[in-house]
């Protein structure tokens, strides 16, 4: 790792992406073409139907080209071992952005449906690209909404998904953090989980959500079982992150 990726401050893009947050928020997007360019990026050096070069890829891209919302592939790592313990056949992420993590997900849960929500239809289609290249598009699919939108979402993942009682084995966080508990909540309250299932959240310290982690904490052998994983923000060394990772307990 080059002097600038370990110090993001030193890369020009890091500063574009932090001048870009304000609109990120309403837009789900930096502002400077960074996303569309990832897919060209992909579509261009990757090798078609092989998801490793293709994640190879957007790391390279968000390393040396432009810095990216993903998971990133320190944190990608511990996302792949939680998901390869628990073998899962259905998996929800919250939070879509380029596709990256939904492709980790596929990856790592080969015979599982991946189902990802996303916010920004400019987004969607940047990822069913970059999906289509790796050759997962078969078995992963985004839907453009939001779990907050008053049910429909949740009822399209339902209806047209196969969203049902005990059906999701595996829940991947890493969207708006301020809507990590009560998105949480609302896929409690439709009783989608079972007993073993697991969810990942992404950027519990940085940006934070420190709702979500508290209530992991207070409900610790309760409700779900968490493990804090201590790590670093996507792709530099130098800001520290959380990764929890919580087993549900059942209630």
């Amino acid at each position: 790792m080059s002097l600038k990726q370990k110090l993001p401050f030193l890369r020009w893009s890091v500063w574009r992406f932090a001048l870009g947050m304000p609109g990120f928020a309403k837009t789900g997007q930096i502002g400077d073409g960074r996303e569309q360019a990832c897919a060209a990026f992909v579509e261009q050096h990757a090798r078609r139907g092989d998801v490793d070069d293709v994640l190879s890829a957007m790391d390279d891209f968000a390393y040396k080209k432009s810095m990216l919302m993903n998971v990133g592939d320190e944190k990608g790592a511990l996302l792949d071992a939680a998901v390869r313990r628990a073998d899962p056949r259905l998996v929800l992420e919250l939070g879509t952005y380029c596709g990256y993590g939904a492709l980790r997900l596929a990856r790592a849960a080969p015979s599982a449906r991946v189902v990802s929500v996303e916010f920004s239809a400019a987004n969607a289609e940047v990822a069913r690209r970059i999906w289509a290249h790796a050759g997962v598009d078969d078995r992963v699919t985004c839907v453009v909404g939001t779990l907050g939108d008053g049910g429909t979402t949740l009822d399209v993942l339902a209806t047209e998904h196969g969203f049902t009682a005990g059906t999701l084995d595996v829940m991947f966080i890493d969207h708006d953090k301020r809507a990590y508990l009560t998105d949480l909540q609302s896929v409690l309250d439709r009783g989608w989980l079972h007993t073993g299932s697991i969810v990942v959240a992404d950027n519990v310290r940085i940006p934070g959500a420190p709702k979500y982690r508290a209530y992991m904490a207070d409900q610790q052998d309760k409700l779900w079982r968490t493990v804090e994983h201590k790590t670093h923000v996507e792709y530099q060394s130098m800001l520290p992150d959380l990764v929890l990772e919580s087993e549900y307990l059942g209630g």
